[in-house]
């Protein structure tokens, strides 16, 4: 019986020994996996646990032009906080503190009263605001660094650059797109808690400091940026319009060396500008180009052998019906050449050279040259434009898109486009960011010009480049658009804008174009000018080619580019918009009158001063009644009719300003 009970003591002594043996094991295994395995996890929660984290703002990269001079940067500033529990009297320090916070007392002791433990007063403060509440010495109330960002040179470039919000994270343009680039890594203010939870103030607070992002260069040259920007304003102003653009590049590699938008705004106090000023019209907005269209459709036809440059083209006295419709020219012409019709601007003209490509070499073309689709440039919004695909074109549809109607193209498209006729054939993506660099200016990334595709021969592209010229020589529609000492070429743009409430053309809004390049034999430079709904004449070549003469003037100079003729002194801006009729050719010299068989033949007055126009009266013994004062805006009849002694004969000018 002892044996037994001694027996089952034993067993109970083991029994007993192993459970507290294996509670040491757990307790030994469970130590060692919160102790090695789980330390730095646990190390992490304990901070959180006993340490607030304020984020800090990102220190964002800069941007710089092409010459290295910043667009946009990021400077230091002073924000101020209030751990609330270290403030010892509340009422006392919201008096004090008020009147540099530009802010009501009340204000201020509310944010000091609030149930939080720590408070901003007010972020990124101007630098004598911070030294004045320093030099209170207030308990409680600090100071730590954060940047803002600051662009130094106000308008200039503001919808490439774009701009940032508070956070400051992208809000537009190259800020947007290379957002994620551009902006560094965060930055925290720690403060210490006690066992409670509640803040502790020490004024060794430890600062986390935020890393600077990639610094990002661009391909735009500031110098020309202000130069197209200053003209681009002067066009548009001084033709009481709604809006324009500039744009400027280089046709053998789609550098892009300006982007001008009016109405134009400064990014560093964008959120006082409406919408509308914000928005890059260059390649967020379409319209239907007009005649700056005959470029991709001559270049087309040529390439395509539907033509031969040395053809000609009946233009039908200036009316011509097809499909339904009835095709005008502003002025009647007889048998044009392909030079010709570039250069008069025939409509006619173009519908036909349309005519004789057909639909699909026309849309192969034309999709070639990168309508309808976006330009793949290096900022956010772009458009695509419409060109319905051909097998939704309809009756007159291939005549007008043959001119520029019924078709919508972004500026930045039909930059590209034109420049793929300068360069020799080929089309260029269009880009704006040069290289990416550290902050210790070592090159991250790099980029280099992009051929997207040939669209056209180099024999093809000197055919209508030579055309082009033409435009630009006496009598073409573009003469405004000449450049003092080099030859250039281009092509001029007036198109109807559509009436969203009726559905239709509208009567009175035009958009005014103007695209070419310069030097003619090797193009340094394409540049467009677009001016929406100008008021003082709605033809190209009044109110867009100044403009691109000016631009194109100065940034050659500005580029040191060498003259390829000698310089002349500049002739007063005149249009001419019409060739005389086949009829009357021989007949008209130099814009003045001579006798003919049934008396004397008028002259093109459109464009001349009063004082021009007087002068041709007198040389050539015409009687003709002037009407207002300004430039000859309309006359009658028409320039190449013949005026016979009881005709009303008469010219009418309105203020060019």
């Amino acid at each position: 019986m002892n044996d037994k009970k001694e027996r089952w003591t034993r067993i109970r002594i083991r029994i007993i020994g192993a459970v507290f043996v294996s509670i040491f094991v757990l307790i030994a295994a469970r130590a060692f996996y919160l102790q090695v395995v789980k330390k730095e996890s646990l190390v992490k929660l304990a901070e959180k646990q006993h340490q607030r984290i304020v984020p800090l703002t990102p220190v964002r990269g800069a941007i710089f032009d092409s010459n290295n001079a910043p667009l946009a940067l990021s400077i230091e500033m002073d924000s101020c906080f209030a751990e609330p529990r270290n403030v010892e009297n509340i009422p006392d320090a919201a008096a004090k503190l008020a009147p540099l916070l530009s802010m009501p007392a009340e204000q201020v002791e509310k944010k000091l009263k609030g149930s939080r433990n720590f408070v901003w007063l007010q972020r990124r403060m101007a630098p004598d605001q911070a030294a004045a509440i320093k030099a209170l010495a207030l308990e409680g109330i600090g100071f730590v660094k954060e940047s803002k960002r600051f662009y130094p040179n106000s308008e200039i470039a503001a919808h490439v650059v774009g701009f940032t919000g508070m956070d400051p994270e992208g809000l537009e343009g190259i800020e947007l797109k290379y957002d994620s680039t551009i902006l560094g890594s965060t930055g925290y203010l720690v403060t210490e808690r006690d066992a409670l939870g509640r803040e502790v103030y020490s004024k060794g607070t430890v600062v986390k400091n935020p890393a600077k992002g990639q610094n990002v260069t661009l391909t735009l040259d500031k110098n020309i940026q202000y130069i197209a920007e200053k003209e681009l304003i002067k066009a548009v102003e001084t033709n009481g319009a709604k809006a324009g653009i500039a744009l400027v590049m280089e046709p053998a590699t789609g550098r892009i060396l300006a982007m001008a938008n009016y109405p134009n705004f400064n990014p560093n106090t964008f959120s006082k500008y409406a919408q509308q000023a914000l928005r890059n019209r260059s390649i967020a907005d379409s319209f239907e180009p007009g005649s700056t269209f005959k470029i991709f459709l001559a270049a087309t036809a040529l390439e395509q052998k539907a033509i031969r440059p040395g053809d000609g083209f009946n233009c039908e006295n200036g009316s011509y019906s097809i499909g339904g419709r009835t095709i005008h020219d502003t002025h009647k012409y007889g048998y044009l050449s392909i030079a010709q019709i570039l250069k008069y601007s025939s409509n006619i003209g173009a519908a036909k050279i349309g005519a004789r490509l057909g639909n699909d070499k026309l849309y192969a073309g034309l999709t070639g040259f990168g309508f309808g689709e976006k330009t793949g440039v290096d900022l956010p919004g772009e458009s695509s434009g419409t060109l319905r695909n051909k097998s939704q074109w309809f009756g007159v549809d291939l005549a007008t898109i043959s001119f520029g109607q019924g078709v919508t193209a972004t500026p930045l498209q039909i930059a590209t486009g034109v420049s793929a006729v300068a360069n020799g054939g080929l089309l260029m993506k269009p880009y704006l960011v040069e290289k990416i660099s550290d902050d210790n200016g070592n090159v991250v990334r790099s980029f280099a010009p992009e051929v997207k595709r040939r669209v056209i021969s180099e024999e093809t592209a000197k055919t209508v480049a030579r055309m082009l010229e033409g435009v630009v020589a006496e009598g073409g529609t573009g003469v405004n658009a000449a450049v003092d000492g080099y030859r250039s070429a281009g092509k001029t743009g007036t198109a109807q804008k559509v009436d969203h409430l009726t559905r239709g053309y509208s009567a009175d809004k035009r958009t005014a174009s103007y695209v070419g390049f310069v030097p003619l034999e090797k193009p340094r430079l394409t540049i467009l000018v677009v001016v929406d709904e100008p008021k003082t004449s709605s033809y190209g070549g009044i109110v867009a080619a100044p403009a691109f003469s000016a631009i194109a003037e100065q940034s050659l100079c500005y580029l040191k580019v060498p003259t390829d003729h000698a310089l002349k002194k500049k002739a007063e801006q005149v249009e001419v918009k019409s060739a005389p009729s086949v009829e009357t050719v021989d007949a008209v010299v130099d814009g003045g009158v001579v006798a003919g068989a049934a008396g004397a033949i008028m002259p093109n007055f459109r464009g001349l001063s009063m004082r021009q126009a007087l002068k041709v009266m007198q040389q050539r013994g015409l009687n003709v009644t002037l009407k207002g004062s300004g430039r000859a805006v309309e006359q009658n009849p028409m320039p190449g009719s013949i005026i016979s002694g009881n005709d009303r004969v008469w010219v009418r000018f309105v203020p060019s300003a």
